[in-house]
C-alpha cells in the first residue's frame, strides 16, 4: 500500500492534476468576492445563473465553502497535498541526479568519439606542444578548466562545467513550496479586515472581513483629512486621499498621506486606500477662503447659519443651505443628485448695512461662483467632517517567506532553463605528419546553442 500511495505521489501526472484544481479553485475565489455580503454574490450568480438558480446556486457555493475559499480545509488539503507531491517527486529523483551532477568527468575511450552527437574532426599542421597549448585556450575560452591525460595513442583533454544547474529543478520546487507555506502562515495567522474613519476621529480596533469581529492594533490610527479630486466637471472619482497619524502611547510617531497602491505601513499592518463615503447626520465645518479685493486672505470654519464678514468691504455672508452633490434641473431649480460629495455646495446670502444684496451658490468645484461682482473672492475650500475614509487593513506575517521564495523561484528558474550540464573531450593524435584532433561534447539542454559556440571556436583554431 505504501509503494503504491508513493508511486502516485511521485507522478508527474498528479503533480499536473492537483496544479489544475488550484489554479481551477483560484479562478472560482476570483470570480466570487471572498468575504462579501450575501447580496452582492446574489446578484452576481443571477447575472450568470438566472433568478431562479441564483439561490440555489449560492446554497451549493456556500456549503463547498466558495465564500471564505482560502481559508477552508479543502483547499489547505489542496496545497498539502501538492506539496507533498512535490517533496515525494524531488526525493525520488534526486539520487540519480545527485550521481549526475557529483560524478567526476572522465576520459573516453578512443574508440567512443563518435557517440554523442556534437563531434567534429580537424586536421593541423605544426607544432604538436603549440597545438596541445591551443587546444587548451579554446577550452577555457569556452569556460571549462580541462584536465589532461597523456596516453600512448596521444593527449585526451577533457571537462565539464555547471554540473550543479542539474538541481535547478528542486530549487524551483523548494520555492514553491516555501511559497506556499508564506501563503498559508498568512491564512492561519495574517488579518485581513477594514476600518472606516470619519476625518477627525481614531481608532485602535480594526474589524475582520470575516464576520466583522474586533481586532486589536496595539496602536491607533486618526484620520486628519481625507480629499477626493475628479475628472473635469464629471463625477468619475481621479484621485482620492487620506491623511492618517499613526499614535502610539498617545504620541504620534507616523503621519502619511496615502492614496489607492500608496499605502501605509506600521508594525506589520498595511492600510490601503479603499473606498469612501458620506458620514450621515453630520454637520461638519465649512472650510472658507475669504479674499477681499484690496485685502488679506482669511481662511474660516463654519456651519450651516453661521454668518462670515468681508473685511473692509461692509459686505455680510450668511450661510442658509448646504448641498453636497448640487444640480439644476431644466427649469433651474437647484436640487441634490447624491449624498456622495460629487459637487459640494453652499448658498450664501450676502447683505450690506442690513439690506440684503444679492444671494448664490458657491460650488466647491466652479472656480466660477467663486467670485463676487465687486471683485471679492469666496471659495468652498473643504467640508471637514462630512466624509469617511475606508481603509483595508492587511497584515501577513508570512509575506517575507513569500518573498524568499519568490526569489528562489527565479533563481531556480534561471539555472533549469538557461544553464545546462556540459561536457567536452580532445583527443590530440600525430598521425602521418599531421596533427589530428577530436572534439566531442554533451549536455542535457539547450544542445543547439551549445553545438553551435564550439563549432565556431574550433573554427577559429582551424585558422592557426
Amino acid at each position: 500500500m505504501l509503494d503504491k500511495i508513493w508511486k502516485i505521489f511521485s507522478s508527474v501526472k498528479t503533480a499536473v492534476i492537483l496544479f489544475s484544481f488550484i489554479a481551477l479553485s483560484s479562478i472560482i475565489g476570483t470570480v466570487i468576492e471572498q468575504n462579501l455580503d450575501p447580496e452582492k454574490n446574489i446578484v452576481l450568480f443571477k447575472k450568470i445563473f438566472g433568478e431562479e438558480l441564483a439561490p440555489q446556486v449560492f446554497k451549493i457555493s456556500y456549503s463547498l465553502g466558495f465564500m471564505d475559499m482560502y481559508h477552508s480545509w479543502w483547499f489547505l488539503t489542496l496545497l498539502f497535498l501538492f506539496c507533498s507531491n512535490l517533496v515525494i517527486c524531488s526525493i525520488d529523483r534526486l539520487p540519480g541526479i545527485y550521481r549526475i551532477a557529483s560524478e567526476p568527468v572522465k576520459p573516453l575511450d578512443p574508440d567512443s568519439f563518435g557517440k554523442f552527437s556534437i563531434r567534429k574532426e580537424i586536421k593541423l599542421k605544426g607544432d604538436y606542444d603549440n597545438i596541445k597549448y591551443s587546444v587548451i585556450s579554446l577550452m577555457k575560452k569556452l569556460g571549462f578548466r580541462p584536465e589532461t591525460l597523456d596516453a600512448a595513442y596521444g593527449c585526451q583533454l577533457f571537462a565539464q562545467k555547471q554540473a550543479y544547474s542539474r538541481y535547478g529543478v528542486y530549487m524551483t520546487h523548494l520555492s514553491v513550496i516555501i511559497i506556499l507555506v508564506g501563503a498559508v502562515i498568512g491564512i492561519l495567522f495574517g488579518f485581513d479586515g477594514y476600518l472606516s474613519l470619519p476625518e477627525g476621529t481614531e481608532s485602535n480596533v480594526a474589524y475582520a472581513r470575516k464576520d466583522s469581529s474586533g481586532h486589536p492594533l496595539g496602536f491607533t490610527v486618526r484620520c486628519d483629512d481625507f480629499s477626493i479630486q475628479f475628472y473635469g466637471t464629471s463625477d468619475k472619482p481621479s484621485e482620492y486621499m487620506s491623511w492618517l497619524t499613526v499614535l502610539k502611547d498617545g504620541k504620534e510617531v507616523l503621519k502619511k498621506a496615502i492614496e489607492v497602491n500608496d499605502p501605509l505601513r506600521y508594525e506589520g499592518y498595511t492600510f490601503y486606500q479603499s473606498s469612501y463615503g458620506p458620514v450621515p447626520d453630520s454637520e461638519g465645518i465649512l472650510i472658507f477662503r475669504v479674499k477681499p479685493k484690496d485685502g488679506a486672505v482669511d481662511d474660516v470654519g463654519l456651519r450651516v447659519g453661521d454668518a462670515f464678514e468681508i473685511e473692509g468691504a461692509g459686505l455680510k455672508g450668511h450661510i442658509t443651505d448646504f448641498s453636497p452633490a448640487l444640480a439644476f434641473d431644466k427649469d433651474g431649480q437647484p436640487y441634490t443628485y447624491t449624498e456622495m460629495m460629487n459637487n459640494p455646495a453652499v448658498y450664501i446670502e450676502f447683505t450690506e448695512d442690513g439690506q440684503e444684496k444679492y444671494s448664490g451658490w458657491v460650488a466647491k468645484r466652479y472656480p466660477q461662483t467663486w467670485l463676487l461682482p465687486e471683485g471679492h473672492i469666496v471659495e468652498l475650500v473643504d467640508n471637514w467632517g462630512k466624509q469617511y475614509t475606508g481603509l483595508q487593513v492587511r497584515k501577513d506575517p508570512g509575506v517575507w517567506v513569500v518573498y524568499f521564495g519568490c526569489f528562489m523561484i527565479t533563481v531556480g528558474l534561471y539555472a533549469t532553463f538557461f544553464m545546462s550540464h556540459k561536457k567536452i573531450w580532445a583527443l590530440i593524435r600525430m598521425e602521418k605528419g599531421q596533427i589530428t584532433v577530436n572534439f566531442t561534447a554533451n549536455t542535457n539542454k539547450n544542445k543547439v546553442a551549445f553545438e553551435r559556440n564550439i563549432y565556431k571556436a574550433i573554427e577559429s583554431l582551424e585558422k592557426i
